[in-house]
């Protein structure tokens, strides 16, 4: 989804045949996922926002369908239970080197 983000971002900026790295190491990672996506993907949007349009599936996959996968209770708005669960691990695994 970042790297999507990322595309997308760059492709403000630079045209998809950039020699710049980033770019393309960019249009490298994604461009399977956006040919994967091809068959969702409107016809009227525009090019330089299919990436942006792609992330968002992986956003919504992120923020509702894994939690419910993984069978946490809360979903509501701004609820991220993989995130606390992370942020609760980590301060048990400091609280843990700290004594």
């Amino acid at each position: 989804m970042y790297t999507l983000i990322g595309r997308f971002a760059m492709g403000l900026f630079l045209p998809e045949d950039s020699t710049f790295f980033f770019m393309k190491a960019f249009v490298k990672l994604t461009d399977p996922i956006i040919k994967a996506f091809k068959w969702i993907t409107p016809s009227f949007l525009v090019q330089p926002f299919v990436p942006l349009y792609v992330a968002w599936f992986f956003f919504m996959f992120r923020f509702y369908l894994m939690p419910w996968l993984l069978g946490y209770s809360v979903m509501g708005m701004l609820s991220f239970p993989l995130e606390s669960e992370l942020a609760r691990g980590v301060a048990n695994l400091v609280g843990y080197l700290v004594n």
